[in-house]
């Protein structure tokens, strides 16, 4: 090859590829000769004289046949299949695909790898609703069952009151809740007021961060439990450090330590369907000049494993009439949620002596969807007016239960998304619910589909 005019003054290489190229083209020739005449190469040895034989061996003929025959049966004469390029690929790939998912299935065990299906698209995260209806409608319809929740905040801003509202209402639908009291600062008497049944609620005060962590696993993998909570993670001490004296430096061992519990949690919570909130303190980054100094305990691990976190702030200070504080306004922000669009706000009121205000935050999520007017400082619902100013509106709310109820079924099935009649015809069904008696239905009716489950006739 070399010395052919075709590489005279060719580079090496490219003499390289020649030779190559042209060696892989006579064993393609060779081997596709000996395919027509029907022998396959086995071995080859040294003849006594020093001459290089080759011996064949013929194939079998009857299978040949049988296959000439089989490709006849499908519609052509000449032995081969009708399938296309495009379908013989597909078909030799979905071969290979399920030969994997069996192996895997054999050696790892089943439901490890699933198919979704066509409904996948429309599948929906199982929500807890929190029973404030403006936070559940930054939520995107209340919190997520089988993720990590983180709740953070500054001091007194409703954290503790946030976890138990969302404990009392998993009870009320049957659930089993668990408290992780690493602060010991549990009080059983506010708690109750806020509408956790105290009898049914199993509390865990653990003296190291490594045995409340362990405990949290186990009853995650239960399967039992329905929402576990833990208050704090900043007060989760490692055992490293109970043992040590006081003033010595642990260097990233709290942070460590969240790491590895969070690999744990993460599969077995979502396997188990059980949520997982976890409540954070605040600190402060030191020399931070630009920028926001605040930073949560516990390292970064929390933040990429939590599916929801909520910030939590106090606003301003509610005041009766004779001065005296009775509450606060805390906003909320959705600072990351993979289940809904995030980055969203909701206001409400938290009472010292009852809990979050929930009649006061329906009153306000019903103001946002537009079912209740407001113009200047009265409220109206039509052509009822409901009272002037907030306060006596909520006021008249709780004194007409059926028209709170009303209401709430409302917001409700607007915050669950699952219903085509608008915030305006909602409203008019409200205000005339026996206006035309063809196919109009009361707002009591609706159910959780978004249809009626009792349309008048």
């Amino acid at each position: 090859v070399p010395s052919s005019p075709r590489y005279r003054g060719a580079h090496p290489a490219r003499m390289v590829r020649g030779l190559r190229g042209s060696l892989e083209r006579a064993a393609a020739v060779r081997g596709a000769d000996a395919a027509s005449r029907g022998v396959t190469r086995t071995h080859a040895r040294q003849s006594p004289g020093g001459a290089r034989t080759i011996s064949h061996r013929r194939t079998r003929w009857p299978a040949r046949a049988a296959k000439a025959q089989q490709g006849n049966q499908n519609g052509n004469g000449n032995g081969k299949s009708k399938l296309g390029k495009d379908e013989a690929a597909w078909m030799a790939r979905k071969q290979a695909l399920d030969a994997v998912l069996k192996d895997i299935e054999k050696q790892y065990g089943s439901g490890v790898v699933s198919v979704l299906g066509d409904s996948a698209s429309q599948a929906k995260v199982e929500m807890t609703p929190t029973g404030v209806c403006t936070l559940d409608m930054a939520l995107g319809g209340g919190i997520p069952k089988g993720r990590v929740i983180e709740v953070y905040g500054p001091e007194s801003s409703g954290k503790t009151t946030l976890a138990m509202q969302a404990i009392a209402e998993v009870q009320k639908r049957g659930g089993t809740a668990v408290l992780v009291d690493a602060e010991h600062a549990f009080d059983p008497v506010y708690s109750g007021k806020v509408g956790v049944d105290i009898e049914k609620l199993m509390i865990v005060q653990a003296e190291a961060a490594e045995e409340a962590l362990e405990v949290v696993d186990r009853f995650v993998r239960s399967s039992a439990v329905d929402i576990i909570c833990i208050d704090s993670v900043a007060a989760l001490v490692p055992k490293a450090e109970i043992e040590g004296e006081m003033g010595h430096m642990q260097v990233g061992l709290q942070a460590r330590l969240m790491s590895q519990a969070l690999r744990r949690l993460n599969a077995n919570a979502a396997k188990c369907n059980c949520t997982v909130i976890f409540l954070n303190q605040l600190r402060q980054k030191v020399g931070v000049i630009f920028g926001n100094p605040e930073i949560t305990s516990g390292g970064n691990a929390l933040k990429f494993y939590s599916s929801v976190r909520i910030d939590i702030r106090r606003r301003e200070t509610i005041r009766d009439s004779n001065s005296s504080e009775k509450g606060i306004r805390v906003r909320v922000k959705v600072t990351k949620n993979k289940v809904a669009p995030p980055y969203k706000t909701a206001e409400f009121d938290i009472m010292f002596d009852a809990g979050i205000a929930k009649e006061a935050s329906l009153l306000d999520a019903a103001e946002q969807l537009g079912i209740v007017d407001k113009k200047g400082s009265w409220y109206s619902l039509g052509d009822t007016n409901i009272g002037q100013g907030r306060d006596r509106a909520v006021q008249y709310l709780m004194e007409n239960p059926e028209m709170l109820k009303q209401i709430e079924g409302i917001v409700k099935d607007h915050i669950s998304s699952r219903t085509d009649v608008s915030a305006e015809e909602l409203k008019e069904i409200l205000q005339n619910p026996n206006e035309d008696e063809e196919t109009f239905f009361s707002p009591s009716d609706i159910n959780m589909n978004g249809h009626s489950s009792s349309p008048k006739p």
